[in-house]
């Protein structure tokens, strides 16, 4: 028969595994560390997988494929519980969303009452750049930071001056070996961005980082201010510049 079903790029998968995740009726899997549709008659057509994917990899195709089998499904489903329970096993949580609330306390606890212990300013979960959805609900009327990895551990108020109140992405183009440009350009161009701090080294390797943030903002059409600072080495900040 002549269907709905989904359909996913091998060439835009990087593997991390959110949409076999979300797929409740286990139609994904992951194979050779890509992910791949492995039964038809497991896709129910519906796309729970489509907004869990970072990559944008998954999309909807019209072609033959064996009907929705929603009772081998339900068979499948409690086999695999039975496994679960029988080895503990637990899912990765490393690509699942999730907003974290913070209060005004949680930056003040104390170990004792002589060592105060910083408290994470981070809002939500993930960070890198590679697993982040583009649709992503927190991105609607945010305050970006996109920071190289590095960044964070050279400079050591970080989460105060930077992380706090802003949605969090971080990457590394020559670590990762990818441009995040066209990943940036759809973030920008669905979602109502405030404004975007770059984080950067001073290292030559972040100049990929700084270009695909500003070809993103070009890309997208979008008008909003990138303000961009550059960290030493030996942790300093050694310049500050705002570009509208």
């Amino acid at each position: 028969m002549i269907r709905k079903i989904i359909q996913i790029d091998e060439e835009k998968c990087n593997g991390c595994g959110a949409c076999a995740e979300a797929c409740q009726e286990g139609a994904i899997g992951m194979v050779n560390g890509k992910a791949k549709l492995l039964r038809d008659d497991y896709c129910d057509g519906l796309g729970n997988c489509l907004p869990a994917c970072p990559a944008g990899a998954i999309s909807f195709v019209e072609r033959e494929a064996a009907a929705y089998d929603e009772e081998a499904v339900m068979r499948e489903k409690a086999k695999t519980m039975q496994k679960k329970e029988g080895t503990g096993f637990c899912a990765c949580p490393g690509s699942r969303l999730k907003s974290i609330l913070r209060t005004e306390s949680q930056s003040s606890q104390t170990k004792d009452s002589t060592d105060s212990i910083p408290q994470s300013c981070l809002s939500q979960w993930p960070v890198q750049i590679k697993l982040l959805p583009v649709n992503a609900p927190y991105f609607n009327g945010a305050d970006l930071l996109i920071a190289a990895d590095c960044t964070a551990y050279a400079y050591g108020n970080f989460h105060t001056q930077f992380i706090k109140g802003r949605i969090t992405l971080v990457g590394c183009p020559k670590l990762d070996a990818v441009d995040y440009t066209e990943k940036l350009s759809e973030i920008f161009r669905i979602n109502d961005i405030r404004s975007v701090t770059l984080v950067r080294m001073e290292v030559p390797c972040c100049g990929g980082l700084e270009a695909a943030v500003k070809n993103a903002r070009q890309n997208s059409g979008k008008a909003f201010p990138i303000r961009i600072e550059v960290i030493s080495t030996d942790g300093k900040i050694l310049t500050q510049r705002t570009e509208d």
